[in-house]
């Protein structure tokens, strides 16, 4: 877990652009680096047990009603997968850290919309809690649906997860000009988004 100007000397190509913008202009807040997703799926055996739960569905005929039984049953296997002791300890004292431990908080993908808010009290749980929501997210329908019809196949990569102050943000135009940019999400903390 990095702060952004952490995780930006790592680079676009690993980060994303967004991590990089996000720590030039000075915004709070940290992310999750892929290797503490893919970790978690890891640690629970989840790459196997989701082959084994999609393996009925044929990628070139796929029965929608079936996957979006499957799904369901994915999204539930995520939320309900326990982190490893020291990964949750480790995730709590990096809240604590960047500030984070208190309060609103929201969690999303760099450059995407699509977040999962909480109200956070120390030691963290409700932060915790959703970016499991949000890694869930990517086993829902839509989302299994698109990697089928693009890769063929259900697996994804880890990827990194932003942890922001504040509750989601919303567009601001101006500010976007200002700064040379497409879009710039704001939230009640300030600047929380440059895809």
């Amino acid at each position: 877990m990095l702060t952004f100007g952490e995780a930006a000397r790592r680079g676009a190509d690993t980060m994303g652009e967004e991590v990089l913008r996000l720590s030039a202009q000075g915004v709070r807040g940290m992310v999750l680096l892929p290797e503490f997703e893919e970790a978690f799926y890891l640690s629970v055996n989840l790459p196997e047990q989701l082959g084994r739960l999609f393996a009925p569905i044929n990628p070139a005929r796929v029965d929608e009603d079936a996957l979006e039984g499957l799904t369901a049953r994915a999204e539930a296997l995520i939320r309900t997968s326990f982190l490893m002791d020291d990964a949750v300890q480790r995730f709590y004292r990096a809240l604590h850290n960047a500030g984070l431990d208190r309060g609103a908080v929201h969690v999303r993908r760099p450059g995407l919309r699509s977040n999962e808010e909480a109200r956070v009290t120390p030691p963290g749980t409700a932060a915790l809690q959703a970016v499991k929501r949000l890694w869930a997210s990517d086993w829902a329908f839509g989302a299994v649906l698109t990697r089928l019809d693009e890769t063929g196949g259900v697996g994804l990569d880890a990827r990194p997860t932003l942890v922001l102050p504040g509750l989601s943000g919303t567009p601001d135009p101006l500010l976007a000009e200002a700064l040379g940019v497409q879009t710039a999400w704001v939230n009640e903390t300030g600047l929380v988004g440059l895809p």
